[in-house]
């Protein structure tokens, strides 16, 4: 699905979190940053994978690790989300797509034999200089943190 792989540089991008907030990939230079595209709020799946992530925060913080989710959902789901399960990381509301198009995780998918467009579940690992370090599309929503760290 993507074409971006370990040792490209990470698309630089600007999107706003569930507050409003903007965040680019500049603002998190000097700091491992951890991308993760899941499909859409609060379904179970990226329930999974976002509580595994927020049940080893303390861990990547120990690791110099930040963390951005990033689904097309609207600002206000976001918040939902975010809130619902006590997520301690910021959650960009792509409704544009600009963010999930730079990184290239729209595209065809199929569920039940039907087929259509959509996010495809991924996460990037970025270095401190802006570089990827690990593309991961087999996400395991239950053990992500295991996979990232």
């Amino acid at each position: 699905m993507t074409t971006l792989k370990a040792g490209d540089n990470a698309p630089n991008f600007s999107a706003k979190d569930q507050d409003s907030n903007v965040h680019e990939l500049k603002d998190f230079k000097g700091n491992k940053l951890v991308v993760f595209f899941y499909p859409k709020a609060s379904t179970p799946g990226c329930t999974a994978e976002a509580c595994n992530l927020r049940d080893h925060w303390s861990t990547f913080q120990d690791k110099g690790y930040k963390i951005l989710g990033v689904s097309a959902d609207s600002p206000k789901r976001q918040q939902n989300f975010k809130n619902k399960y006590e997520l301690p990381f910021p959650l960009l509301a792509d409704e544009d797509k600009s963010v999930i198009e730079a990184f290239g995780v729209w595209g065809p998918k199929k569920f039940m034999g039907k087929e259509y467009d959509g996010i495809h579940r991924t996460t990037f690992v970025i270095d401190e200089e802006g570089k990827i370090e690990e593309v991961i599309s087999k996400v395991k929503t239950k053990a992500h943190a295991e996979q990232i760290l």
